[in-house]
């Protein structure tokens, strides 16, 4: 009898090209129904975006009454929290998915047919922009009603800080599943170590001007503090930092081909070496 193993293997060698949207879709289908299925699910993604827009909506509420350049910027926290919760719902949007698969123990036979590695990971980021979009938008929509600030008034930019920082997400994500995928379940809490690690130097709440030096360059190789400086300079000044884009897009250009590279090559390692088969709680 053909080992198991050397099935998972071979499998996803020589499938049609044009059935590789199908097979991603049908991935993002079944995530999807799980979604859907559990409603406690749903509502722990909308929680702590909620939460913490209340929280920072009353915190800028006080300081707007002792600060002039909270006044004049009145919903910055609001948007930044907004926004940092972007980068945390796009990184646990990929990685909790990924991790579904495992706790699941069917990642093996997700692989037994034709579906590609890479066309995992397309249907992983998918659903990583509809677990954001579940957790952000009733946030967003709370902060119009509850501090009449309304993110979306920033236009085109907001897009961009958007897509930039999910991407920057995904790059977690990727990283994460590759550790998890190598050394196992033991390591899902990198999931949240990792996110975290971005939080001192992203200039969150405050500008990156504040950090000591060395730090200022440390942040600034990564796309969140662009992203972040970018978002006060629409709404401090209004204008539109084009430089902070640019970079925020260069750099996540390269962390994702290297994150895409990394989970690919660990796929095909563990893949290798038996791994898919002996995932799980």
């Amino acid at each position: 009898m053909p080992d198991v193993s050397t099935s998972v293997a071979s499998a996803g060698h020589t499938p049609s090209p044009g059935a590789s949207l199908r097979r991603v879709l049908a991935l993002v289908l079944r995530h999807w129904y799980l979604l859907r299925g559990s409603v406690p699910r749903l509502l722990e993604m909308a929680y702590w975006p909620i939460i913490q827009m209340i929280t920072w909506g009353f915190l800028t509420r006080f300081l707007m009454t002792e600060s002039s350049l909270v006044a004049q910027a009145s919903g910055m926290f609001l948007a930044a929290v907004l926004l940092w919760d972007v980068l945390f719902r796009g990184n646990l949007g990929f990685s909790l998915s990924f991790f579904e698969e495992l706790w699941s123990r069917n990642l093996a036979s997700l692989f037994v047919t034709p579906l590609r590695p890479v066309e995992m990971v397309g249907a992983l980021m998918i659903m990583s922009v509809i677990r954001t979009l579940v957790g952000v938008l009733p946030a967003a929509g709370l902060a119009i009603v509850f501090y009449a600030f309304n993110i979306f008034d920033m236009g085109l930019p907001l897009l961009a800080f958007f897509v930039n920082l999910l991407v920057m997400g995904w790059v977690i994500g990727l990283v994460v599943s590759a550790i998890v995928l190598r050394f196992g379940l033991g390591a899902e809490s990198m999931a949240w170590v990792l996110t975290f690690a971005f939080w001192p130097i992203a200039g969150i709440y405050y500008p990156i001007g504040v950090l000591p030096e060395p730090l200022q360059w440390i942040a600034l190789a990564f796309p969140p503090a662009h992203v972040f400086e970018g978002m006060r300079a629409v709404l401090i000044h209004g204008t539109v930092p084009v430089d902070h884009l640019l970079w925020a897009a260069g750099l996540n250009a390269g962390y994702l081909t290297l994150a895409v590279g990394i989970f690919l090559y660990t796929f095909h390692v563990a893949r290798r070496r038996g791994l898919l088969l002996t995932q799980g709680e």
